[in-house]
């Protein structure tokens, strides 16, 4: 139990000033940012931290955690994530989620064009020639339920790399077990034999209403094969593709159905 002598001082503190503790907690915050000329700040309590709406996730592309961790806590490099799974399944947090992590760089899904503002970035330690071992998938699938959980994430809002930034990247590979993912309610997806698309459906309309950035056509198509059929990724558009395509927007009115 504190002293009678030091609990009277505090409280006399308190009295006196009223703001004291509240004063000493503040002078432990960051400083908040301001505009860069004279200005009166005047604090309103009416705000709350950014809500990612998309995760978007990667493979280093290195051959182990502890090249990848260099890499992403380099500040010559200029690229960071939020978080980093190791092949074992050990989960590293390197960005506050409240920050923008460095992880998509120029990118675009549907209207939103800086994907590193509105997401939260998790990379697989991965080579990008290998499979993605069951103790890492597991790991992510329990990390990608919490932050669909505390952040609402819409269930077709889960994407990759290569969704984003086609062209410029092809991460994660078509190893990645993205069936798996969707059957737990991360990200699209459609099993074939598909039933066949109406004959009036535009294949390039679909990839845009799925999110796709048709700015070059042939490496959003690509993008959309690595992710959704994961083999004859250099082949255009075929009926069978089409079919999924359509199948997949039916998965996204739906999936937005049970979000609600």
């Amino acid at each position: 139990m504190m002293p009678r002598f030091y609990r009277s001082g505090f409280l006399r503190a308190l009295r006196a000033g009223g703001f004291v503790l509240l004063a000493l907690v503040a002078a432990c915050a960051p400083a908040p940012k301001r505009l860069g000329f004279p200005s009166e700040w005047v604090a309103s309590p009416n705000f709350n931290e950014r809500r990612p709406s998309y995760v978007v996730l990667h493979h280093t592309s290195d051959d182990t955690a502890d090249e990848a961790l260099r890499t992403l806590t380099d500040p010559l490099r200029e690229v960071s994530a939020h978080y980093l799974i190791a092949r074992d399944g050990r989960i590293y947090q390197l960005v506050d989620e409240r920050y923008r992590a460095w992880h998509a760089g120029r990118s675009r899904w549907a209207a939103d064009a800086d994907l590193n503002s509105s997401s939260i970035g998790v990379e697989l330690d991965n080579n990008g020639a290998e499979p993605f071992p069951p103790e890492q998938i597991e790991a992510l699938l329990g990390l990608l339920a919490d932050l669909k959980t505390r952040y609402r994430i819409p269930t077709a809002n889960f994407i990759g790399h290569a969704d984003v930034a086609p062209g410029r990247k092809v991460d994660p590979s078509a190893l990645f077990p993205w069936r798996d993912l969707a059957q737990r309610g991360f990200g699209l997806w459609c099993d074939p034999p598909y039933l066949p698309a109406p004959a009036e459906l535009d294949a390039e309309l679909a990839l845009q209403l799925l999110g796709y950035d048709l700015s070059i056509r042939d490496a959003a198509v690509q993008a959309f094969k690595l992710h959704f059929v994961q083999s004859d990724v250099d082949t255009g558009i075929t009926p069978s593709d089409r079919d999924l395509l359509h199948c997949l927007l039916q998965a996204r009115t739906r999936s937005r159905e049970e979000d609600e």
